[in-house]
């Protein structure tokens, strides 16, 4: 039995997605955010106390992006996957990693100094401009689905997981004003995928922790 350690808006939501999308069956072990700080017990079981954690068997993954493509390797074949083969193997490589490393970082760092520190501590010119930064490496995903409804090949993989939850967060974080008419159908797109609202309901009870 694979299983998620999960907090409400955290980047464990693509793992929960992916699971959902691949119809494994898995347990969900719901966490108040931040784990490290407001569930210490959680470091017995992940050191570094972030989110997610994957347990499958001995398999113990910490990156959400590194699981995506564990999951999607392991219990494959999916057309979440693309194989090299593939005339768009480049752009779902590109995409899978970009929403992490390029989307989501700057908004981390928005966040925390915006809203996660306490207010003595907080950083409001830091914050506007990892804001900033986070709103310029936007243009990479508008000008590609200028050209297309996905990410890569031609259809829904990883890599809209990847950066469909950037998207998600950019939402919660309340920076998606200036997403373009491309961007925000995308989005559209994105939440009215039957296994993107099976997770939604699924973390729910977290919200109450």
């Amino acid at each position: 039995m694979i299983t998620l350690y999960h907090c409400t808006a955290a980047r464990s939501f693509r793992v929960l997605w992916a699971l959902e999308e691949l119809r494994l069956a898995y347990e969900l072990k719901l966490l108040a955010f931040p784990p490290r700080f407001r569930q210490p017990d959680y470091l017995d079981i992940n050191p570094l106390g972030t989110i997610p954690l994957l347990l499958d068997g001995d398999v113990r993954m910490t990156e959400s992006v590194a699981i995506l493509q564990y999951l999607a390797s392991i219990y494959g074949p999916t057309p979440l996957a693309v194989t090299s083969e593939e005339a768009g193997f480049a752009d779902y490589l590109n995409f899978l990693h970009f929403g992490e490393a390029t989307l989501t970082f700057p908004q981390a760092i928005y966040f925390r100094y915006a809203t996660l520190e306490a207010p003595e501590k907080r950083q409001p010119q830091v914050a506007e401009d990892y804001a900033r930064w986070f709103r310029k490496r936007m243009i990479g995903i508008e000008a590609q689905l200028a050209r297309q409804e996905w990410l890569a090949a031609d259809r829904f993989t990883c890599a809209d997981i990847s950066v469909g939850y950037a998207l998600q967060f950019a939402h919660f974080l309340k920076l998606d004003n200036e997403f373009s008419e491309h961007v925000q159908a995308y989005a559209a797109r994105l939440r009215q995928r039957p296994a993107y609202l099976r997770a939604r309901i699924a973390e729910k009870p977290a919200a109450a922790i």
